[in-house]
């Protein structure tokens, strides 16, 4: 069967789900899309998706779901408790959506049970990659099942990497999102104490995102901080989501995270100041307040 044959379901489409739609239909995907909101679905069917009116529309019949949900809680109402059971035997579910490593097996084991072949295959990038497909794939799940999904990868991002089984493509999601938290704190932190002791702030934004020691994305965060304007590429609310989930797996397997537990009270204290909906970024104006 080649790619234009296959069906294929998006279920999502927020800042990150709506541009891998567009990138699969502008590759010729045969390509059904549901989201909650009516109005994120019709500039997808402009452009030739079919829009379904419920999640188990959605998935009926399709050979491939793909879900890019916010939180864990949606991704189990939506198909654990709702739209498993409506789809074949025999197809695939790929779970974009940043979850757990735990969830995920549970994701698994519930696929199984209805003879759903499942793929957890979180997503690096953020709204930028998603709309120039150059989304980096982290997939855990068996290499057979693989095969079927990567072509739809490659038409949403440049590269696929198969971590492992399940819920490894999940697990090294979380630490990903760790050290991208992390560094955005030390970042902002470091810019304040530059501030502080008098150096020119314009001076600081220009040059510390360009030195050795600092993480290549702190250059786009740095423009953010620059203009005060905190566009979202990556909401902060949902980093505090994620830095949640990374601590309490560091929980499960007994592992200590001192910063990262110290950086998800820092977005904890942000959202809590109004901050959430803006891009992650904005931590910066949390500790600058």
């Amino acid at each position: 069967m080649s790619a234009k044959e296959v069906k294929v379901s998006l279920i999502g489409l927020g800042i990150m789900g709506s541009r891998m739609a567009k990138n699969l239909l502008k590759n010729g995907v045969q390509l059904t899309v549901y989201n909650r909101s009516e109005e994120s679905m019709a500039p997808l069917q402009k452009l030739g998706a079919r829009a379904a009116t419920s999640y188990r529309e959605a998935v009926t019949d399709a050979d491939i779901v793909i879900t890019m949900l916010a939180r864990p809680e949606a991704v189990e109402a939506v198909i654990l408790e709702d739209a498993l059971t409506a789809m074949t035997a025999g197809s695939l579910w790929v779970d974009c959506s940043t979850v757990s490593p735990a969830f995920s097996k549970r994701s698994a084991e519930a696929a199984a049970k209805y003879g759903i072949r499942f793929l957890d295959a979180p997503v690096a990038g953020t709204l930028p990659q998603a709309e120039q497909a150059e989304l980096v794939f982290f997939v855990g799940g068996r290499q057979e099942d693989l095969q079927p999904a990567e072509q739809f990868f490659q038409y949403m991002g440049q590269k696929i990497l198969h971590i492992g089984g399940h819920s490894k493509g999940s697990s090294f999601k979380m630490l990903v999102n760790a050290m991208l938290a992390q560094s955005m704190v030390a970042f902002a932190e470091t810019l304040l104490l530059g501030e502080k002791m008098g150096l020119d702030k314009t001076f600081l934004l220009n040059i510390l995102p360009n030195l050795a020691v600092s993480a290549p994305f702190t250059k786009a965060k740095a423009e953010m901080i620059r203009s005060g304007q905190y566009n979202v590429m990556f909401p902060l609310e949902l980093m505090h989501k994620d830095l949640h989930l990374v601590t309490l797996t560091a929980y499960q397997h007994g592992q200590p995270l001192f910063l990262a537990n110290l950086a998800k009270e820092l977005f904890a204290g942000a959202e809590a100041a109004g901050l959430g909906r803006e891009d992650f970024a904005a931590v910066y104006a949390y500790l600058a307040s």
